[in-house]
């Protein structure tokens, strides 16, 4: 039963995570399940990126502030806030990567973990 609460929390926390990133109209956001990947560090990777350092860092204040507001939880360390062009926000069960476009083109992460379940989101109109 432990295991299911787990994964309800995990499953909650990306939710909440990616409405955080639609609040600031991030691009492209995908989530890919690495539960049932074998060593994986956490049970989800959520992905997405901006289009300048103002955006990812708009993007990034506004998954920690309603994260934060609504399950009162806080990541664990945060990654790349110096420069914006690849933040890492680290909440254990989900790991959150905003980068800048070029970035995330050639990090390519979503084909780095291609055995992970993807769900894609629609980009939020302007």
């Amino acid at each position: 039963m432990r295991v299911k609460e787990k994964e309800t929390t995990a499953k909650q926390l990306k939710d909440k995570i990616i409405e955080g990133i639609q609040n600031k109209r991030g691009r492209k956001v995908v989530s890919l399940d690495i539960s049932n990947i074998e060593n994986s560090i956490s049970d989800y990777f959520v992905i997405c990126h901006g289009t300048s350092n103002t955006h990812v860092d708009a993007i990034v204040d506004s998954v920690i502030e309603t994260v934060n507001k609504d399950m009162q939880e806080k990541p664990f360390s945060k990654e790349g806030l110096e420069n914006l062009t690849w933040v890492l926000l680290d909440y254990s069960d989900v790991v959150v990567h905003v980068f800048q476009d070029e970035y995330r083109s050639f990090y390519n992460l979503e084909d780095l973990w291609a055995d992970a379940q993807i769900e894609r989101y629609e980009d939020t109109e302007i």
